[in-house]
């Protein structure tokens, strides 16, 4: 398989106050496989959430090269970066980060309204994704209706509607119980496995690990 992403030598610097520095990377490097599943591991503080933000470029790293599709992407300009966010990158959030009083299927349809898709295309592109997730009888449920495992696969199909080849989750399954995390996580597995969607995935939790192909961990910056 080609590479996907590639990471050399990562480093990223906070600066706190005027003689504080905080070093959340120092020199992370990783390739990811096109296709793959990885679960990226450490506890609080260690920079996986760091390395996370730059894949999905809502930063740039304070030195290093990060390479998607062979494009690098750690020079881009913020404009080119928003591009890259809208057509490459579907995210998934702990906290689903839905419209409360809003459709589902409105909620879907928000990272395509500003394309010159029609309405027409954009409801059938924001209905199909929701049928990907079991949820085609409640597109017209107010998010607020449905229940945590329901708002998170309504997270997944906005992640899953503009078809990006990369999806970016950030403890998918830390507000659901057991049950609900393990249909969630099964959800993300048949994407990987049927669609060939590249999954890069934060969690504390063994048991959602086991469901990547890799396992990278994290501690003060660096990979162990």
């Amino acid at each position: 398989m080609t590479s996907f992403i590639r990471a050399d030598q990562l480093y990223k610097t906070y600066q706190v106050t005027s003689d504080i520095q905080v070093h959340a990377l120092k020199g992370v490097s990783l390739e990811v496989a096109a296709g793959d599943f990885v679960a990226i591991m450490g506890p609080s503080g260690s920079g996986k959430s760091t390395f996370m933000n730059l894949l999905g470029c809502l930063d740039v790293p304070t030195r290093g090269s990060l390479f998607l599709e062979g494009a690098e992407i750690s020079s881009f300009s913020q404009k080119q970066l928003a591009g890259i966010r809208n057509k490459k990158i579907g995210f998934i959030f702990q906290n689903f980060n839905l419209l409360p009083r809003t459709s589902a299927l409105d909620n879907v349809e928000l990272p395509i309204l500003y394309s010159k898709e029609n309405a027409s295309t954009r409801y059938n592109r924001a209905a199909e994704a929701l049928e990907r997730v079991g949820l085609k009888d409640k597109m017209r449920n107010f998010s607020n209706q449905l229940s945590g495992g329901e708002q998170q696969r309504v997270a997944i199909a906005r992640a899953l509607v503009n078809t990006p080849p990369l999806i970016l989750a950030d403890e998918p399954t830390g507000n659901l119980d057991s049950q609900t995390s393990g249909e969630i996580m099964e959800i993300l597995k048949n994407l990987n496995e049927d669609d060939k969607i590249t999954i890069v995935l934060v969690t504390h939790e063994q048991d959602i690990a086991h469901y990547a192909k890799l396992r990278v961990h994290f501690r003060d910056g660096i990979i162990v």
